[in-house]
């Protein structure tokens, strides 16, 4: 059975009712439908606490995508409550730390609208994500980096997603900006994170709904990562 991902259409989606409806051999867990975003793109899986009818607790530590890509598999905390196959409960994600991880992955999108160069990997964190790009021979302002991040945050422009085609997706090259792993294809849809006439890009992560939620922000050290490539480093500036 496909886990049902309610995250993916409401990311502000805290807690759900759930059925449990398998225990894999290493404990973890799969549900009907989940409101934990499992580990991918970048982003940290989810954590938080399963609740059971009879009021007993699992926390959970992460979660992660099942075999096939199919299922989210929430993966307890060692030594706790094993819940068995048709048990009902509620989950519930640990909602700060969710919402940091929105702030920054929203961020990361506005941080690929100032720098205009291929992205070669990314780290998503509560506290500190960055992105590494292929700026070739071009050099990178980090004030004017940071200036221009703050100034489309304060702008607070709206935040949403869209669904296209494998085919749609294969006519238009240039919306992917990862250059070292492409979107998932095959299931006949690819999501867009659209922020309109700033960014748009595949991506099937969590994020806010306008752009002034992710609060001001500073960019931290710009690493050199070999030759072309460069790590810019963001931070909340409250951190």
């Amino acid at each position: 059975m496909i886990t049902e991902e309610l995250f993916r259409s409401d990311s502000y989606l805290r807690e759900c009712e759930a059925t449990v409806v398998a225990v894999n051999a290493m404990g973890g867990i799969v549900l009907d439908c989940s409101v934990f975003y499992p580990t991918g793109g970048g982003q940290p899986g989810d954590s938080g606490m399963l609740t059971l009818s009879d009021g007993r607790e699992i926390r959970i530590v992460t979660a992660v995508k099942g075999d096939g890509d199919e299922n989210v598999v929430h993966v307890p905390e060692e030594g706790g409550v094993i819940p068995n196959v048709g048990d009902t409960l509620t989950a519930t994600v640990d909602w700060e730390r969710r919402f940091d991880h929105m702030r920054m992955h929203t961020c990361l999108h506005l941080l690929c609208a100032v720098v205009p160069h291929g992205v070669t990997g990314g780290k998503i964190g509560a506290a500190k994500s960055s992105l590494d790009f292929d700026i070739g021979d071009a050099t990178l302002d980090k004030q004017a980096i940071g200036d221009a991040i703050n100034e489309l945050i304060a702008a607070d422009h709206p935040v949403g997603a869209r669904w296209i085609s494998d085919a749609e997706l294969d006519a238009n090259p240039d919306l992917v900006r990862t250059m070292s792993v492409r979107p998932p294809s095959g299931a006949g849809q690819i999501r867009l994170l659209d922020i309109p006439g700033v960014d748009l890009q595949p991506c099937g992560g969590t994020h806010l709904s306008r752009t002034g939620e992710v609060g001001r922000i500073r960019v931290g050290k710009i690493e050199n990562k070999g030759k072309r490539n460069r790590r810019v480093n963001i931070l909340f500036d409250d951190a």
